[in-house]
């Protein structure tokens, strides 16, 4: 009868241990990274008798966290990957609904600007269109700075996402360490407290990317993507923010261990801080550029166009738009007092991209500030020999020297749509007419003529001065009097900036006279070929149009962000099923649990009826002995 006792009495707590982890697993099955918990059940050795060996029940060895360390890895993979991605995604998703929209982008100031300037073309002298122009002007101009203030609203953000993530990923990785600890000195921790650290991984990898690693004695070692240490045993590196040492206000990553500073790249981390990094560096800065390349060019070409004109005081025109020079800003570790001057040469080669100056000691080199590679320069820095990159023009001020190895971030047009502006406010200064023109002598015999007026160098200091063209016969002619000139019909005629095209039969005595247009006139020369400048290819070396490079920023963000979300979509699939396989191994399913619940109910009734048994067999026996 104590056999049986015993066995029913171990059978009965058996079960009840069994009923409380199911339980516990019923009641986490919303705890995040929760694995869910199963008793292992062994029968107790056996008493021998004689007659052979008879069991003593149940008893429990283990309860067994169900858990799959290649199940966690590849979870922890896809969820660090998933998070860049949707970081990513989400930035590039709203820098290109600010770029497509009709009422936040680009192309509907600047197609309205152009149609003004057409309009001008068609009524040079009325003060109605003139106005126009300058209202269209500034309604472009208004527009390049709110989208330029957008994006550096955008950068902002992702400053203050990286110091945000930072100091969660050094929260979790304190935890972590600590949990380590814990568990480094338990030969057998709860299931419940590895359950925790998993959590907590997963969560620092959903920051940083990367993987974990186990080492002997149950601790787990965490590391970035890039494979930068960020646990390592009971220790948590940390993680800090630190300024550009080009661009103070912009913030950078870096790890920090054991006092030491190493600032990590896009390639060292994954997860949502990677995918705060790339967003800056592979979608921001482009489109940043991209639209200061546009605004740089848009004011180089139409003030060149604007300055070949006269306006209506008879004066040669100004610049219409203003603009800074381009960006270049010295490392804050430079030893020398150098201060390079910048200026665009040629808007033809004008790039976007960044350049790392850096003086050797002996002369400059230009390099890829992100790949190091190699950027053809010529010049020496000087002002009669300036440094050409990338159609930059640079030269190094007067007093000012490079120490070795000094270096420079030229960001060629950085800050240009934030700070072009309109230059002139009077609609007269408008330059839309051509500033010389060609007249025939009434007394003119012979059937020639003179067309094509264009002005070839509005810088010419003669441009303006009147010239005389005068036939000796119809095969010979004067320019002021110098001479003479043999005539074919149809030649180009060039002179003190300008030419002209002479064709017919001219008789000998007929004249033609180039002069200055003069004020108040209703000339639309200039006015046609600055409604042009929308269409001239003026970009990537004489091959882009102005207007093709607003389309192509719109496709180049639309095209960054639609990447980005079917990259998202793929990799939610991937992390969706390293999730279901995670599941299938360690979730709790509520229809197995109902299934082992009844099982081990069953069971305890059947255990609590082997105790009542023995327990009526041992009444009976005292009875027995009563009597």
């Amino acid at each position: 009868m104590s056999n049986l006792l015993a066995t029913g009495s171990s059978a009965l707590i058996a079960f009840q241990r069994a009923l409380s982890t199911v339980g516990h697993n019923v009641a986490n099955i919303n705890t995040p990274g929760y694995s869910r918990q199963r008793v292992e059940f062994e029968s107790r050795d056996g008493t021998y008798f004689g007659y052979g060996y008879q069991g003593n029940g149940v008893q429990i060895v283990d309860v067994r966290r169900m858990a799959d360390s290649l199940a966690t890895s590849r979870l922890l993979d896809s969820g660090g990957e998933l998070s860049r991605l949707q970081q990513l995604s989400t930035l590039s998703t709203r820098l290109d609904q600010l770029f497509s929209e009709k009422a936040t982008g680009i192309s509907a100031p600047w197609s309205s600007f152009f149609d003004s300037v057409n309009a001008l073309s068609s009524n040079a002298a009325g003060s109605a269109d003139r106005e126009s122009v300058l209202a269209q002007a500034n309604a472009l101009v208004t527009r390049f700075h709110q989208v330029d203030k957008h994006l550096d609203g955008l950068d902002i953000e992702v400053n203050a996402g990286l110091t945000a993530a930072t100091g969660e990923v050094n929260r979790l990785a304190k935890e972590i360490a600590q949990l380590n600890g814990r568990i480094g000195g338990n030969t057998s921790p709860s299931g419940d407290l590895l359950d925790r650290r998993d959590q907590l991984i997963t969560e620092l990898v959903g920051y940083t990317g990367g993987n974990a690693v186990v080492q002997d004695g149950g601790l787990v070692n965490v590391f970035s993507a890039g494979g930068q240490p960020l646990v390592v045993g009971a220790t948590a590196s940390t993680l800090v923010t630190v300024p550009d040492p080009y661009r103070p206000e912009r913030l950078q990553v870096a790890l920090e261990t054991n006092g030491q500073r190493t600032t990590l790249d896009k390639r060292a981390l994954g997860g949502q801080i990677g995918g705060l990094i790339e967003f800056r560096t592979t979608v921001l800065d482009p489109a940043s550029a991209e639209l200061g390349r546009v605004a740089t060019s848009l004011a180089q070409t139409f003030n060149a166009g604007h300055r070949a004109g006269m306006d209506q005081y008879g004066q040669m025109g100004a610049d219409f738009f203003s603009l800074p020079a381009p960006r270049i800003s010295s490392n804050a570790g430079n030893t020398g007092n150098a201060v390079l001057q910048t200026s665009v040469g040629n808007t033809g080669a004008l790039n976007a991209q960044n350049v790392l100056l850096r003086f050797d000691g002996a002369a400059w080199v230009a390099t890829h500030p992100d790949t190091g590679a190699s950027i053809p320069m010529t010049g020496t820095g000087t002002a009669t020999d300036p440094l050409i990159v990338n159609g930059i023009e640079l030269r190094l001020a007067a007093g000012t020297t490079p120490g070795t190895n000094d270096r420079f971030l030229l960001q060629p047009t950085a800050g240009a749509a934030g700070n072009l502006g309109v230059a002139i406010t009077d609609p007269g200064r408008i330059a839309a007419a051509t500033p010389v023109k060609a007249n025939t002598d009434l007394t003119n015999t012979g059937s020639g003529k003179v067309s094509g007026m264009k002005v070839t160098n509005a810088a010419d200091p003669n441009l303006l001065a009147p010239v005389d063209i005068d036939f000796l016969d119809a095969t010979q002619y004067t320019i002021n009097g110098t001479g003479p000139f043999p005539y074919t019909p149809g030649q180009t005629v060039a002179y003190n900036g300008w030419s002209v095209v002479l064709d017919g039969a001219p008789a000998a005595g007929d004249s033609f006279r180039v002069g200055p247009t003069g004020a108040n006139s209703s000339d639309n020369g200039n006015a046609k070929l600055l409604s042009n400048l929308d269409d001239a290819r003026v970009l990537n070396g004489g091959t882009l149009t102005l207007n093709g490079a607003i389309g192509g920023l719109t496709t180049q963000v639309g095209s960054a962000a639609r990447q980005a979300d079917y990259s998202a979509q793929a990799q939610q699939v991937i992390h969706d099923q390293a999730q279901a396989s995670r599941d299938a191994i360690s979730g709790v399913n509520l229809d197995e649990e109902a299934a082992d619940l009844m099982r081990l109910q069953q069971a305890y009734q059947a255990a609590s009826q082997i105790i009542a048994t023995a327990d009526t067999l041992f009444q009976s026996l005292l009875a027995a002995t009563r009597r």
